[in-house]
């Protein structure tokens, strides 16, 4: 047990996805996972451990932002013994040509976050996911015939922003290339590189910021599931 997983050793697999809300994990669990079995509750961070294809995954939820990401992760790592993690969630889009549905598989993630500011006296740490798990994730979604972007994301701790802002605060990271906006992967890389782990974000665009365009609750329903899928498909491809 850690502080905030009542797993017992060995419940929780090497393979960990991650989504943020408690009800897509089971969700998840449900939909995908052979025999699982739910090793948390504490909290209502629901997680749950079975097998896909043959192989133990485990999926935990981590909450909203990073602050709360950080703490299951590192626990996942420290305590568990993780070594693959990863990321199935949502972003908006702050390019106009990103559609909704679309899938943005994370290469890297820039953070406006204060959180690693004093690990790295000051200076800024490039959070990057692992090439294996990002070849690997374009491939099969090209091959799905999935349409799939990979590149930069931003990783914000703010979800309101000023509301003299919110139209113009993400034109200086569009501007540098930046594809889209979430509150989780920095944090994920960072912790992963730390301890010598796989991470990776796989991401579907729920709106885009620049024009507009929404999904509805169903259709973000739908789209989860292929994009946990995908996920499955990953990590299990050589597993």
């Amino acid at each position: 047990m850690s502080v905030h997983l009542e797993a017992r050793p060995g419940q929780i697999a090497p393979i960990v996805l991650l989504p943020g809300d408690p009800l897509r994990a089971e969700f998840i669990a449900d939909r995908f996972l052979d025999g699982a079995v739910c090793h948390n509750r504490v909290r209502n961070a629901l997680g749950f451990t079975g097998t896909y294809r043959g192989v133990p995954v485990s999926v935990q939820s981590t909450g909203m932002g990073m602050p709360s990401a950080a703490i299951y992760v590192h626990e996942l790592l420290a305590a568990y013994g993780a070594r693959v993690l990863v990321r199935i969630g949502t972003c908006g889009a702050i390019r106009a040509d990103l559609r909704t549905r679309d899938i943005v598989l994370a290469q890297a993630a820039s953070t406006d976050s204060a959180m690693f500011r004093a690990t790295f006296k000051g200076s800024t740490y490039a959070a990057a996911a692992s090439f294996e798990l990002l070849r690997r994730a374009h491939d099969l979604a090209t091959e799905q015939g999935k349409t799939v972007r990979v590149g930069s994301v931003l990783t914000s701790d703010t979800f309101y922003p000023d509301e003299a802002a919110i139209s113009t605060w993400w034109a200086p990271w569009a501007e540098h290339g930046i594809l889209a906006a979430e509150m989780e992967t920095a944090a994920l890389y960072t912790l992963a590189a730390r301890r010598g782990a796989r991470a990776l974000s796989i991401l579907t665009v729920s709106d885009n910021l620049v024009t507009g365009e929404q999904t509805t609750a169903e259709e973000r329903q739908n789209g989860f599931g292929e994009m946990a899928l995908l996920a499955l498909s990953v990590v299990t491809a050589h597993a």
